[in-house]
């Protein structure tokens, strides 16, 4: 299997099925989400997101494997080693499986102090919350082998596999816990079905690996690579140990200081809010490999010429996406959640919403920094962050409850983001040029002008129904679109768009 040329046409297209593959599900949650909360209500339904944010957590045992496993596999498979592909899968598998039981036993180990000590579980729940965290607990080596068979896809850059098994099963993570309320199951019955739709994934990434490596059959693994695998995984480890705190720290703290309704009022705005970055995220999934492909045949000048594309991508995708949720934040949690969130959230949801712009546009120079080999810069920015962030957390979670909670996650992403764009341009050398070359400032003018106008467009109309308001505000849009279609994207990237929407409308056809 020859490996394919890193193409605007390959990224774009691997870049929508990941945007799918993201898309679909966070549609499902908005829409099971109110059902959810209703059905638990307000203190189980924090508590279940609470088990989340643990399980995510939890990763840390996967020791960077997982990423290790893309960027070797990718590196390998663009010089044409294919042989040294299996012995690369099989010991990063090898090692999650180990690491993973080992998970399993520290979760159950800490979960007395996890329900009685550390987190502000109401009594009447202490029984439902053990017995949920126990079962929660052999979800964690499924998790970490899945990444390494799911990373080899990537690697492959076979992303239409990968989403045809990720789409079901992040689907499931919010319509299982509907089918369990409407069986009457508890939480832990819950978790149960949400542990037999993992291990399901695990075995299905496993069967697709198997068909299109066949060399991956027979095991041979070999423990002798693990230096090799976990001196880049080193590094990503502690941006996995660190990481998870830095994104759900502010929960924690909330409910530790306020109340587990006060969570629920912050989760569902931000578990709503950074399914935006999608459009990022799926970006990043995609440059990563291709990156590491990059890196191994030296072409710095194609990385160069992808990330300023990628920077200037998602400002015209993601930019207007986070205004129109900042224009109409009260009126978007009203509809979804009912008046109580909209007084509760606005604000919340506002703060949020620039945090996840910001954050957004990180995402390229971290992929950018780990597939050319330097894990360890966003490693050591994550841990400067971290040191700075606890306290600025918890100040402003005192003093301002859920909003000061936003505020502080958005300071700190805002601090992450300019410390990858440094390392881009001072440690790895890539020239500030390559932006403005490439469209970047003229991308961020256009989209500083259209908040201006659609702000004022917003407050002058504000007396107005909210559907008037929306049919003032779309031709604000309609113009920023044709502006930068004319005078933003170059003519590459037009002819990538033509392409890849053809490619599309054939498949439909």
């Amino acid at each position: 299997m020859k490996s394919p040329e890193i193409s605007g046409k390959l990224l774009a297209h691997n870049m929508l099925l990941n945007l799918i593959g993201q898309g679909l599900p966070l549609l499902v949650g908005v829409v099971s989400v109110p059902f959810i909360i209703r059905g638990l209500g307000t203190d189980r339904f924090g508590l279940l997101s609470l088990a989340w944010v643990v399980l995510g957590y939890f990763a840390i045992f996967d020791l960077g494997l997982g990423r290790a496993t893309t960027k070797f596999v990718a590196e390998a498979w663009g010089k044409g080693e294919e042989k040294g592909i299996p012995h690369i899968a099989w010991t990063s598998v090898t090692v999650q499986a180990l690491f993973g039981l080992l998970g399993s036993i520290v979760l159950i180990a800490l979960t007395p102090l996890l329900v009685g000590r550390i987190l502000n579980v109401p009594p009447e729940l202490i029984g439902e919350a053990k017995v949920m965290f126990y079962i929660l607990a052999p979800s964690v080596p499924v998790v970490l082998i899945s990444s390494s068979f799911q990373g080899i896809l990537e690697a492959l850059q076979r992303f239409d596999l990968v989403n045809a098994v990720k789409i079901p099963s992040s689907m499931l993570t919010f319509l299982l816990p509907l089918l369990g309320l409407y069986f009457g199951f508890r939480l832990p019955g819950i978790v149960v079905l949400t542990l037999l739709a993992r291990i399901g994934a695990l075995l299905v990434y496993m069967m697709l690996d198997f068909r299109i490596m066949p060399q991956l059959r027979k095991y041979s693994g070999s423990l002798s690579l693990f230096p090799h695998l976990f001196s880049f995984g080193g590094w990503v480890t502690v941006t996995n140990i660190v990481g998870p705190i830095l994104v759900y720290l502010d929960r924690f703290l909330i409910g530790s200081l306020l109340s587990l309704a006060a969570v629920a009022y912050y989760s569902a705005p931000y578990e709503m809010v950074t399914r935006l970055s999608i459009i990022s995220t799926s970006l990043s999934v995609t440059l990563f490999p291709a990156f590491s492909s990059l890196e191994g045949v030296e072409n710095k000048e194609k990385i160069g010429t992808i990330f300023a594309k990628s920077v200037k991508y998602i400002l015209l995708t993601l930019g207007p996406v986070v205004l129109i949720v900042m224009l109409f934040a009260r009126d978007i949690l009203g509809l979804w959640l009912g008046t109580e969130f909209s007084l509760e959230s606005t604000i919340v949801l506002q703060v949020l919403a620039l945090g996840v712009l910001i954050n957004s546009l990180a995402h390229t120079p971290f992929a950018l920094l780990q597939g050319v080999g330097r894990p360890d810069l966003p490693a050591k920015f994550h841990l400067f962050e971290l040191l700075i962030y606890v306290g600025i957390a918890w100040l402003l979670v005192s003093k301002w409850g859920i909003n000061g909670a936003a505020m502080a996650w958005t300071l700190r992403v805002t601090l992450d983001t300019f410390l990858l764009f440094g390392a881009v341009f001072w440690v790895y050398k890539l020239s500030p040029q390559t932006l403005s070359i490439n469209g970047v400032g003229r991308a961020g003018l256009i989209l500083v002008m259209l908040a201006g106008l659609s702000f004022l467009v917003k407050s002058l109309t504000g007396f107005l129904g909210l559907t008037v308001q929306i049919l003032l505000v779309i031709p604000v849009f309609g113009l920023f679109g044709l502006f930068c279609w004319r005078y933003v994207i170059d003519a590459s990237d037009r002819r990538v768009v033509v392409e890849v929407a053809n490619s599309w409308i054939n498949k439909g056809e």
